[in-house]
């Protein structure tokens, strides 16, 4: 029997078990700044909410609750969407990645887009559904792209944290719209902007001119409010797109637990514990920035958003970068993990904890001179 799996790569972090060991030998704590999960504290709100909305007996709606819906609504109007569109409570943005291009039905035949620099999921969502895959360069003008019929955006991006301007997205939906082409917008790490006042939505009004036709969003409270535990988060858009997945996702069962939905809905209604997680970001963020400086390390000047540097140094491969930071007691994330274009760079997380980014900062400031033996 032949399993999809088997034609898939080596999942990424699996290939950095020999880093990982190299940097246990360093004479002091391992600094991970490899992958994005949460560390702090979920807020003792959500905790609440979830307790108080434990006794689920009952099966929960795939299309979410009213108390849900609600909430959902009321924050994307605050991020200036305030046309009719459509809702769907998902596990996580994660799953929606994945299964997106193959509940379209997107199969052989069918292209699916998505940035050269990116999170590898986007990729075996395509390979699933049996559709072929097309690197897409976001930054470059629209109108020299080759035809797909999905188009992935993420904006602030993973790795880079490129974000795409009001003006990139309005040519964007021209040119999908010219060419019926669908844009899914992954816009997960939306509440994290440092260098730019804001990373517009696909669907901001100013954008799509009110119009969701052929635009989705994805967006996910594991970042903004620590609840990457909980897999919460939601789809919205074109309501044409979206009826026949929740119809599709009745089917199999596709629910968000009930409690999930009440701790969700407590967590979108409030903005101080997402300000507060914001700063405690932006501080790790200026640290690792002011040991990259010293340390003759250079952050893409585009990484503006989003939860990690993308940092690279002069002459010197992504996994020279590796190699050198190991040696430190550091692991972080080659480039290369999130395609061929990230050669030459690496991607640092925020979401250690204060000791391991003070600890790592500190370090960095020898890797100059490993670099320069490597």
């Amino acid at each position: 029997m032949v399993f999809f799996a088997d034609s898939l790569p080596d999942f990424p972090w699996d290939t950095l078990v020999p880093t990982r060991n190299r940097a246990a030998q360093y004479p002091g704590p391992v600094c991970d700044l490899t992958i994005g999960t949460p560390v702090d504290d979920t807020p003792a709100l959500v905790q609440a909410a979830l307790a108080e909305a434990s006794n689920a007996h009952g099966y929960p709606t795939v299309l979410g609750t009213a108390e849900l819906r609600e909430a959902i609504g009321a924050w994307m109007a605050r991020r200036g969407i305030t046309s009719d569109v459509g809702v769907l409570p998902t596990i996580g943005s994660k799953e929606m990645v994945g299964l997106l291009p193959s509940l379209l039905g997107l199969g052989a035949g069918a292209r699916v887009g998505f940035p050269d620099v990116a999170y590898p999921t986007y990729d075996v969502g395509a390979r699933l559904a049996g559709a072929a895959t097309v690197l897409i360069d976001t930054d470059a003008d629209p109108s020299t792209w080759p035809a797909v019929d999905l188009l992935w955006l993420n904006s602030p991006g993973n790795p880079n944290g490129h974000v795409l301007s009001r003006e990139q997205l309005r040519a964007i939906v021209a040119w999908a719209r010219e060419r019926g082409a669908i844009v899914a917008s992954d816009e997960c790490y939306a509440e994290l902007c440092w260098d730019v006042a804001e990373a517009p939505s696909i669907l901001d009004d100013s954008v799509c001119g009110g119009d969701p036709r052929g635009l989705l969003m994805v967006y996910s409270l594991s970042k903004q409010s620590n609840m990457a535990g909980y897999r919460a988060a939601w789809m919205a858009g074109d309501p044409a797109i979206i009826a026949p997945i929740v119809e599709l996702r009745k089917h199999l069962g596709f629910m968000m637990p009930a409690p999930v939905q009440h701790a969700m809905a407590v967590a979108l209604g409030d903005g101080e514990h997402v300000s507060a997680q914001r700063e405690v970001y932006g501080r790790r963020r200026e640290t690792l920035l002011a040991a990259l400086d010293a340390a003759g390390l250079v952050n893409d000047p585009a990484s503006v958003a989003g939860l990690y540097l993308w940092a690279r140094a002069e002459g010197a491969t992504s996994w020279d970068i590796v190699d050198a930071c190991a040696q430190l007691g550091i692991v972080v994330a080659p480039g290369t993990f999130y395609g061929e274009a990230g050669d030459g760079w690496v991607r640092m997380s925020l979401t250690a904890t204060d000791f391991a980014i003070n600890e790592a900062a500190k370090r960095l400031e020898r890797i100059s001179d490993l670099l320069k033996r490597s």
